[in-house]
């Protein structure tokens, strides 16, 4: 069976990470991970899915989410290693161009998340200081997350601890001005149980607008990457991730049976910025404009988050000549992928300039679904091997229904934009010709180096 890049990487050749997060660290960090741009931008997009009943896709998407983060426990538990996805499918199926999908697309969902983010920041939140050109603004938004993202990694993670504080705090904000509405009686009780689908039916109407709130919850299968530095994984894990999972979805919940509560689907759908209409309908006093700058902050964050990510994704793959080796370049002196960040930045370009938040955000959540699927799939292949350590281990059901559910939500019967489509499919064609155009250099350069060897014996 042929090796993956965290495998070749593994502790046994470097030395191993240093393991310093313990189980209150790494649930910080899932819930960091998990909280953002999701929440904040397409609330009222979902609302616009279902109507008043918004706090229904969330539900649906937290179950999706837990099934599949269920796979990821056993996965992580059983082998803990960084690399995610791309090492699950590696060591179930063994076919590289398969592992280099679920890994390229991976990469592209953060760039889609990323892009999300920043037509995100140039809507309603930032029109509460100023009036600008979302397009111009998103693309001076993504210029400057790869000016932080070059200029190092530990720059990355310390604003990432503050943001995530700054972003959770903004959401129990909104939770707050729920509960004093019940308490005095304010809002509209009966909307929370209206459905309107536009004519979908029940059950599509609901499962289109669960695959736009999965967005929100995508960003806890980044947690297994830091296996190799988290005391006792295979203990840790589980309750950290499931536990981590179980509060931003909790969050989530009441934060859309809040909006739901006191502004309608109708103006909810229509602002860019659905959780500045709650705030200012809310009964409790407090700044809008406070709130448009924590809620830019928190996009901020989940577009950082995500553009570091991809971007040392694309330096990864290029480093085990899967992808042309230019794109693995360092900078001399910053010692930061310059390439991979140029490259990843530029796709981010074309998609602010293409897509709309709702689009964007669904191909992040379609890319996911399609990955998940696959991880959810491995997990039973990988039942026939065994370990020498305790694990946790799923009830084969979980797999089984998470693989289903993805694959229907991640197929057009839920209502999605072929647009949705074509993005993704674009984004899978570029990594495709990428791999195809590195296999043939690096199929005559190991022809040219056999030769040589030849030659020389």
């Amino acid at each position: 069976m042929s090796e993956t890049v965290a495998e070749r990487s593994a502790p046994e050749a470097d030395g191993p990470l240093t393991r310093v997060m313990g189980p209150k660290l790494l649930l910080f960090f899932i819930i960091g991970d998990i909280l953002g741009a999701g929440v904040y931008a397409l609330t009222g997009k979902v609302a616009g899915e279902v109507g008043g009943a918004l706090w229904a896709p969330f539900l649906i998407a937290f179950v999706v989410a837990a099934l599949t983060a269920c796979s990821y426990v056993e996965l992580v538990g059983k082998y803990p290693r960084a690399a995610g996805a791309a090492l699950y499918t590696n060591r179930a199926f063994g076919i590289p161009f398969v592992t280099f999908i679920v890994a390229f697309a991976v990469m592209c969902s953060g760039i889609t998340s990323a892009s999300t983010s920043a037509r995100a920041f140039g809507g309603d939140y930032l029109a509460e200081f100023v009036s600008l050109p979302v397009v111009l603004v998103a693309i001076c938004f993504l210029v400057l997350l790869a000016l932080v993202n070059f200029r190092g990694v530990s720059e990355s993670v310390r604003a990432n601890v503050v943001l995530t504080t700054v972003e959770l705090s903004g959401l129990l904000v909104i939770i707050a001005i729920g509960v004093y509405a019940v308490l005095t009686g304010d809002g509209e009780p009966s909307r929370l149980t209206e459905v309107d689908t536009g004519g979908d039916g029940l059950i599509f109407g609901m499962l289109g607008g669960a695959s736009l709130a999965f967005f929100a919850l995508v960003g806890f299968e980044d947690s297994v990457n830091m296996a190799e530095e988290v005391h006792e994984p295979h203990r840790v894990f589980p309750k950290a991730l499931l536990g981590g999972l179980a509060i931003t979805g909790t969050i989530y919940v009441l934060v859309a049976l809040t909006s739901s509560l006191l502004v309608d689907p109708a103006t909810l759908e229509k602002s860019s910025g659905p959780l500045l209409e709650v705030v200012k309908a809310g009964g409790l006093e407090f700044p809008p404009k406070l709130f448009a700058l924590i809620a830019l902050l928190a996009v901020t964050n989940t577009a950082l988050i995500n553009m570091l990510m991809a971007s040392r994704l694309v330096y990864g793959m290029s480093r085990e000549r899967i992808i042309p080796s230019a794109l693995g370049r360092v900078h001399r002196r910053r010692r930061t992928p310059w390439i991979a960040i140029i490259f990843t930045t530029v796709i981010g370009f074309g998609l602010v300039s293409t897509g709309k938040v709702q689009d964007l955000g669904d191909t992040t959540a379609l890319l996911l679904l399609c990955v998940f699927a696959v991880v959810n799939v491995a997990v039973l292949v990988l039942r026939r091997e065994t370990v020498d350590h305790e694990h946790f281990r799923a009830p084969t059901f979980v797999p089984v229904i998470g693989a289903v559910t993805c694959v229907v939500l991640a197929t057009p019967v839920v209502g999605r934009d072929g647009s949705v489509y074509a993005i993704a499919g674009v984004l899978i064609g570029i990594g495709v010709l990428l791999w195809f155009v590195n296999r043939t250099f690096v199929g005559r350069q190991d022809d040219i180096d056999a030769e040589r060897l030849a030659a020389a014996e």
